[in-house]
């Protein structure tokens, strides 16, 4: 891993611990915030799994888990794609229905929001560079591309040799017959 990666990855992370943490420790004071999302996901969670937990409270603390989960993956260069991948994947929804600054009236407010909201764009930004990165090695497509290529070729030439070895077999049949009948 090269010395930027080294750097960025935990500095990208960093927020996602913390607030990953905060959020564990002390739900109760992220409920508030997290009600608007609380509530649009509550009713999916009762429909496709009924024993899902849907109060805010626990919904925090288990997003809390996520995101220190996912960050501490993320910094410490276990599953780097997939731990930015499920960060961005959190953080969009929770930025569109916490940051609404086109909803807001008051000028200070919604330059606040809007700082918030294109602060947080930003860092999924990040995270999705970070989530397709393959520090300089080929990816699973390109992997799985050149594996059936490479299985194509290894059949056809299988499939040669089996030719080229039946034709000498019968060759040599028709040979030894030939030795049998001259005889």
């Amino acid at each position: 891993m090269g010395l930027i990666r080294a750097a960025a990855r935990p500095m990208l992370a960093s927020i996602f611990v913390v607030q990953g943490f905060n959020m564990l420790r002390r739900p109760d004071s992220f409920t508030t915030r997290a009600k608007p999302i609380t509530d649009r996901v509550a009713p999916l969670l009762e429909k496709y799994a009924p024993k899902a937990p849907t109060d805010e409270r626990t919904m925090v603390r288990i997003t809390g888990a996520v995101d220190l989960a996912a960050g501490v993956m993320l910094a410490t260069n276990r599953f780097p794609r997939l731990a930015s991948l499920v960060l961005a994947g959190s953080l969009l929804p929770s930025t569109i229905a916490e940051h609404q600054f086109w909803q807001v009236d008051d000028p200070q407010k919604k330059a606040d929001e809007r700082i918030q909201f294109l602060k947080n764009i930003g860092l999924t930004g990040g995270l999705l560079l970070a989530g397709v990165d393959t520090e300089g090695r080929p990816g699973l497509r390109w992997r799985t591309r050149h594996a059936a290529k490479d299985t194509r070729k290894a059949a056809r030439s299988a499939a040669r040799e089996a030719r080229l070895t039946a034709r000498a077999a019968r060759a040599e049949a028709a040979g030894k017959a030939r030795t049998v009948l001259h005889r």
